[in-house]
């Protein structure tokens, strides 16, 4: 089953925090942590980019050739990724490299023939030959980048591809007065030998949209051109957009609100860039000026804590474990002490399993996780309740740009995705060193140490009915519960209406805590 369910509308701010070495852009939904991205300032090879490569080896078994395009590993290249036009590729780079301007018109280029799809590689391409190509995918852990030779340039609302001449309009759009409108206004605008993919975005825009939209990429290609003059692979010819950019060129419609930037340079390069693209809505970036870093002051902070690692509580004792190979990704869902006495077995089992797959779907897009991934959802014996857990995925996963696909439950409670993925998985260190064992353990973070006590409180409170407790915590955190008037400890009562007792230990290390019921037993989970 595709991605084609109808998303929903949310309010999206973009959250971006910029340092020396690296720019964080954070993206939230109704102010939930959805998407976290890293981008270092001196990153190459990012997907978008086009490089001169040199054929390096030719592998004939895998139909499929290796290229160096200066990157540490060498670039992997199908013959499925060669294009039709390869042979209209390669002869227009050789005439563009030695500078032959008046054969390198596109609108005058004669194309070659398209290339046998069930062909060979070696038939086109020999080892030292130079050939442009895009990067398709980053380098993944110990893979070098995934190429193409089949050259194109995404913008706001269409995607141009040169060396060929047919347009299409993307599946999204379901109107077909508005198809065969978009269509036309494309025709009219589009140059000879450049084909056109028509993005959902661009439903109901007028030409002269389209039209500078098509101007900025046309303008690309001219760039590729000029650079290929005297050029020798490795080279890179031309850049996408940095990933801020590209967020901004995918991402921005009237769900947003706010563009938020704690760097003075960078918010003007995005308001000049959002200018271009969509001048109504230029007003929208702000410069962050506060003292307290960004990310502490928008709450992203806690919520990438709380968010990354093995162990992701959800909420009611129900967590998530998540497990990576090689090969693909693996998450187990767990109940906890999630227990609903009033409830079946089967009917908590559906509970715990909707309230993970919205979760999951949350990670998958945070974490950018793509591949194959298994879900080890809790056995559930009832077809009907399978299928509402389908449905509950699929209606999450819609809201991910990323092409996925979901398959049905097995009758193990198992359900495979595959996931889109061009860039390594987004990871974030959460763990810090112990104080007692000097780092050579981990503990949870401590930015959500609080949290996990008052979890635990309410579940002994509300789920086990306790009516009297004692939480013993170290003298520093003690006093950090118990101080002033209105303290933690006093909020607490007033909001489980229990009591609650906080005594301090100080043969405890600093984020070790406990509970005692009132006849003085521990309370063991």
């Amino acid at each position: 089953m595709d991605n084609t369910t109808t998303v929903p509308t949310v309010n999206r701010e973009l959250v971006i925090s910029s340092d020396v070495s690296e720019v964080n852009i954070v993206l939230l939904e109704d102010k939930q942590l959805v998407e976290f991205h890293k981008e270092q300032n001196n990153s190459n090879f990012a997907v978008g980019d086009v490089y001169l490569g040199r054929i390096k080896k030719i592998l004939p078994g895998l139909n499929a050739a290796f290229v160096d395009i200066g990157s540490q590993k060498d670039a992997f290249l199908h013959f499925l990724d060669l294009g039709p036009q390869i042979a209209s590729l390669i002869k227009y780079s050789k005439l563009a490299q030695e500078g032959k301007t008046a054969q390198t018109v596109m609108t005058k280029f004669k194309l070659c023939n398209d290339i046998d799809k069930s062909g060979k590689i070696s038939d086109y391409l020999q080892a030292g030959d130079q050939i442009p190509v895009q990067i398709a995918k980053e380098p993944i852990n110990t893979k070098g980048p995934r190429i193409s030779a089949e050259i194109s340039f995404a913008g706001r609302y269409i995607v141009l591809v040169p060396f060929a001449n047919r347009v299409s309009v993307s599946q999204k759009i379901r109107s077909g007065e508005e198809r065969s409108r978009l269509k036309k206004l494309i025709q009219s605008i589009r140059p000879n030998n450049f084909g056109v993919i028509i993005r959902t975005v661009a439903e109901g825009k007028k030409v002269e949209d389209l039209h500078a939209d098509m101007k900025y990429l046309l303008d690309k290609w001219e760039q590729v051109t000029e650079s290929l003059y005297g050029s020798k692979a490795p080279a890179k010819l031309v850049s996408e957009l940095d990933r801020t950019s590209a967020m901004l060129r995918d991402l921005l419609n009237e769900s947003f609100n706010t563009i938020t930037v704690d760097n003075q340079a960078l918010h003007d390069e995005i308001k000049s860039y959002i200018a271009t693209i969509a001048p109504q809505k230029a007003d929208i970036v702000k410069l962050y000026k506060g003292k307290e870093p960004i990310f502490e002051h928008y709450g992203v902070a806690r919520q990438v804590k709380g968010s990354f690692g093995r162990i992701v509580t959800i909420r009611n004792g129900v967590y998530l474990i998540i497990e990576h190979t090689e090969a693909m990704h693996v998450i187990d869902v767990n109940s906890g002490h999630r227990v609903n006495k009033e409830a079946s077995q089967e009917e908590n089992a559906l509970t715990v399993n909707l309230e993970a797959a919205v979760e999951i779907a949350r990670q998958l897009r945070l974490r950018d996780m793509g591949g194959i991934i298994i879900v080890d959802f809790i056995d559930m014996h009832e077809a009907k309740h399978r299928k509402e857990l389908f449905d509950k995925l699929q209606e999450e996963m819609a809201k991910d740009r990323a092409k996925h696909t979901i398959l049905p439950a097995t009758k193990f409670g198992l359900i495979q995705i595959t996931r889109q993925r061009v860039r390594p998985e987004t990871e974030v260190t959460v763990q810090e060193k112990c104080p007692v064992c000097g780092g050579t353990g981990k503990i949870r973070p401590s930015m959500i140490y609080i949290d996990e006590i008052e979890n635990s409180l309410k579940y002994l409170l509300l789920d086990q009915n306790e009516k009297e407790v004692t939480l013993q915590v170290h003298p520093f955190v003690y006093a950090y519960l118990t101080k002033g008037f209105i303290s933690i400890r006093r909020k607490w009562m007033w909001k489980y209406h229990k009591t609650i007792h906080i005594n301090e230990v100080k043969s405890f290390h600093m984020l070790q805590y406990n509970f005692q019921n009132k006849n003085g037993d521990d309370i063991t989970f």
